[in-house]
């Protein structure tokens, strides 16, 4: 087979719209592993990472009640790249280092968005040490990545207190505890105010029998499987606590996307095949745009199509791309060949061979079928190949009668819908065909259409030569029309401003950092198109370019500005913005992210907001938030996030926009998952210490924006009520006989709004808070109002009497709305009382080897002593009778 047709995997098996991953029996395929284009060539990587899926595949078997193994892997080597793989090799996120790590930001359960494997762990042996095997480490984070659990262990809150002792987050399973020897503290302090301090260490001892658990230490060779309910420490202060509540083994089979099928999997009767594996190369893009230019895209229509086909051509589909175009209305023509894209003179070629007149039926079908035969041409099949299928959707033929077909062509076929009465057919088509469905409204201040085009792009792993999308936006104006693109130091390559005017030309004037201003002498006039294109020469000057339109008549203005990376060693700024459901029927909340990050480095501290606009209608703004609350996972990690709850029936479209917050955005390289570091072990009574090392850094960002399609059908004419949302960071702290607890205010409406009552219970018993919330103690909280969502709770009361030293105590909170619809339980946080020490600083040490050259020492000096007193006693003279 050759490297066009294994395309096909790039789409149908790396969409956006779905992992790709499935299982086949017992087997898992549809695996794939893409090599950054920036990673040197090496053909011993592919040997590498063939090895380290072939273990894992053993190791999942045995961890699973043999239900499991990875039956079929595709790696695909540069120039091959897609950012929607589930397993990526590139460069080391500088956060991590050669540290593995799972990208998992959703809710318990859900799948993660990829595994970030560095060439050199895969390559170098030595980190099997502190890691584990790398197949061990490939299962531990296949589970972060495909059933959506969380690390069992802590790298801030390695120790915690219980009924007045140390404990380790290792106290996992039934035979670790029963396993005296299993943890040593080394050099562990006690600070003044009585708390365990960062010193603190753990060193396992590298020989024991414990089993449990992978998502704890896989670096120990008695470990193989996943924690179960009986062996589950609620009071571990862990991500999988605090996300879950519950044991691993239990997400698996009850929340992942594999439940079902897992506990329907019968157990293999003997050892697994070992994995198959292609190993592919992609060609160059090929794409042929299919343009309806029926009677009902005259008018407005058929100029944003134009306009938007622009700008994909221009600014958008890559070089060294091949492209045809199709048209259909009545009857369907080739409006050009497949040409590879050589020049801004070829670019430009294209763009007047656009459609300019729309008339006649709307024959669906013929397009297709001719765009499809125009990809045929150039190899003789269409596997891998791209349709991009814009038409309002009102067919005037049978569907029936080409979609089958073309779906299982092996083509990969994008659909953007005009308007809201597009044929479900040709959603259809675009899902099962694994490319995207966009929705653009008719209203031509949206810019969804130009969007929508710009969104289609094939990411090369290189994201210093991708485009970049700075800001787009509209108004409707016959005054002026201003605003401000921030451009920062991370793009200013190939940077372009796209202006679209509905009926008369405006005048623009755009205004460079510095002062120097580009008027319409220095930008290019497409009257046909009604589009004004200014390239900014060489790289872009860092700061706020300023555009100013005055607009003759009362009319549609659009500017859309987009970049590339100003250095090839420094890649830009991104956002991906995506929903976590593509189709909604009311009956639950949808939840928007936004990541936004630089080379894998989070940027934190910006200023995000969401627009979700309606086919019909006013759209919905939301600012996300990275507070860790809510819905959103981690405090500061980058990625920002709300929940929507205004849904309206039809088809509404994403658009992110991230704005630097006063200055206040930076990177960060803070940490929020990876696979578990063991300093060292204990062997044969010896410590054997390993080294890691971690920096900061900090950034300021810029403006972004993106886009992206959904559904929602609601099954009810009444709006839904949803309860006020799960407290996810509640945490508690003991002064003297006060107990302190903060949390961030849910909303009335999940985290919107304001709630009416929290509920605020506590037990000397974990298991009574989790099990049986309203039987255990509540506390007075009748002075307490709830603030508005997002807001910083704190409260502090007296239980009633006095905590003694030593004293755990476990708190929970629940919600409710003011028509009573209680929220999920909190997590459950513990606080334990500690009296402080009466030295400045005491410090509890068991370390056993210096234990062992005490006690060492202590018998040679016994030994020595014996020696010289008998020596002295034989050698004294003795008086005789």
């Amino acid at each position: 087979m050759d490297s066009r047709t294994m395309f096909v995997l790039f789409w149908m098996l790396l969409s956006s719209t779905s992992s790709g991953i499935k299982l086949d029996g017992n087997g898992y395929v549809d695996i794939v592993i893409a090599i950054s284009s920036r990673v040197p060539e090496d053909n011993t990587l592919i040997n590498k990472i063939k090895d380290m899926v072939s273990e894992g595949s053993l190791y999942l078997y045995a961890a699973l009640d043999k239900k499991v193994y990875f039956k079929q892997a595709t790696i695909l080597v540069p120039p091959q790249w897609n950012s929607t793989a589930k397993i990526i090799i590139d460069k080391a996120n500088p956060a991590y280092g050669d540290e593995p790590y799972t990208n998992q930001y959703g809710e318990c359960g859900a799948e993660g968005q990829y595994i970030h494997f560095t060439p050199n762990f895969i390559r170098d042996t030595t980190l099997i040490k502190p890691y584990g095997s790398k197949g061990k480490v490939f299962v531990h984070e296949w589970a972060h990545l495909r059933w959506g659990v969380y690390d069992e262990y802590s790298g801030e809150k390695p120790f915690y207190y219980s009924n007045g002792n140390i404990e380790h987050l290792i106290k996992i399973s039934l035979e670790i505890l029963s396993t005296t020897d299993f943890l040593l503290i080394f050099r562990c302090s006690k600070n003044i105010d009585g708390q365990l301090s960062d010193s603190c260490k753990f060193f396992p001892n590298k020989y024991q029998n414990a089993q449990s658990s992978i998502m704890f230490i896989p670096s120990l060779d008695s470990v193989t499987t996943f924690c179960r309910e009986n062996e589950h420490n609620y009071e571990a202060p862990n991500l999988q606590n605090k996300k879950c509540n519950k044991a691993t083994w239990t997400v698996i089979f009850e929340d992942s996307v594999d439940k079902d099928a897992l506990r329907s999997l019968k157990p293999l009767q003997s050892s697994p095949p070992a994995p198959a594996f292609k190993v592919v190369q992609r060609m160059h893009r090929v794409v042929c745009l299919v343009l309806d230019v029926s009677g009902s895209m005259q008018g407005s229509r058929i100029l944003r199509l134009q306009q938007a086909a622009t700008h994909f051509l221009q600014n958008i589909i890559e070089d060294q791309a091949s492209v045809a175009m199709v048209t259909f209305s009545t009857d369907a023509s080739t409006l050009s060949p497949l040409t590879r894209i050589d020049s801004d003179t070829t670019r430009e070629r294209l763009v007047t061979l656009l459609p300019k007149t729309a008339s006649g039926s709307t024959y669906i079908c013929k397009g297709l079928n001719l765009g499809l035969q125009v990809l045929n041409k150039d190899n003789g099949d269409v596997i891998g190949d791209e349709i991009i299928f814009l038409t309002d959707g009102e067919a005037s033929d049978n569907l029936n009668s080409c979609v089958p077909s073309a779906i299982n062509s092996g083509a990969v076929i994008h659909t953007i819908a005009l308007g809201n009465k597009a044929d479900k057919a040709l959603r259809e088509m675009a899902y099962k065909t694994e490319g995207k469905f966009i929705t653009a409204s008719d209203d031509i201040l949206s810019n969804q259409l130009l969007n929508g085009f710009s969104s289609l792009t094939v990411p090369t792993g290189d994201q210093t030569k991708e485009p970049v999308q700075l800001d787009s936006v509209g108004a409707k104006t016959s005054d002026w029309f201003n605003g401000t693109v921030p451009v920062d130091q991370t793009v200013g390559t190939r940077t372009s401003f796209t202006i679209t005017y509905e009926t008369s030309l405006p005048n623009i004037y755009i205004t460079s950092p510095s002062g120097s201003i580009y008027d319409q002498m220095r930008m290019r006039h497409d009257e046909s198109t009604k589009t004004v294109t200014l390239k900014v020469p060489g790289i872009a000057e860092t700061g706020d370019w300023k555009y100013s339109i005055k607009s003759p008549k009362l009319q549609s203005l659009t500017v859309t500005a987009t970049s590339q990376a100003a250095r090839a060693d420094v890649p830009p700024i991104i956002v991906k913005a995506n929903m976590d459901q593509k189709f909604n029927d009311g009956t639950k909340p949808m939840t928007v992210y936004a990541e936004v990050s630089q080379n894998y480095k989070p940027v934190i501290n910006a200023e995000v907001w969401a627009t979700l606009e309606p086919d019909s209608g006013s759209a919905e703004t939301l600012q996300l938030l990275d507070n860790g609350a809510g819905t959103d996972a981690f405090k500061d990690d980058g990625v920002y996030s709300r929940y929507f709850t205004k849904m309206k029936n039809g088809r509404s479209s994403l658009k992110v926009r991230v704005k630097n917050q006063g200055g206040q955005t930076r990177f960060t390289l803070q940490k929020r998952g990876g696979a578990p570091y063991v300093p060292g072990y204990v062997v044969d009574g010896n410590y054997d210490t390993l080294k890691a090392n971690y920096s900061n850094i900090s950034l300021t960002s810029s403006c972004r924006s993106t886009g992206e399609s959904f559904e929602v059908v609601l099954k009810s004419t009444t709006p839904p009520n949803f309860p006020p949302n799960r407290i996810t960071d509640l945490s508690a702290e003991i002064q003297e006989d006060t107990v302190l607890l903060s949390w961030t205010a849910p909303g009335e409406d999940l985290d919107q709004g304001t709630a009416k009552y929290y509920k605020i219970m506590w037990s000397f018993d974990l298991k009574m808070l989790r099990f049986n919330f309203s039987n255990a103690h509540e506390v007075n909280i009748s002075a307490i109002s709830p603030q508005e969502a997002g807001s910083v709770e704190q409260h502090s009361f007296n239980l009633g009497f006095p905590i003694q030293n030593g004293t755990t105590l476990f708190f929970a909170v629940q919600s409710e709305d003011k028509e009573l619809v209680k929220s999920e339980i909190s997590n459950i946080a513990q606080a334990s009382k500690i009296l402080p020490l009466s030295q400045p600083t005491g410090v509890l040490e068991i370390d056993l080897k210096l234990v062992v050259i005490a006690v060492a020492v202590c018998l040679a000096t016994v030994v020595i002593i014996a020696i010289i007193g008998i020596t002295i006693w034989a050698l004294t003279p003795r008086k005789t009778a």
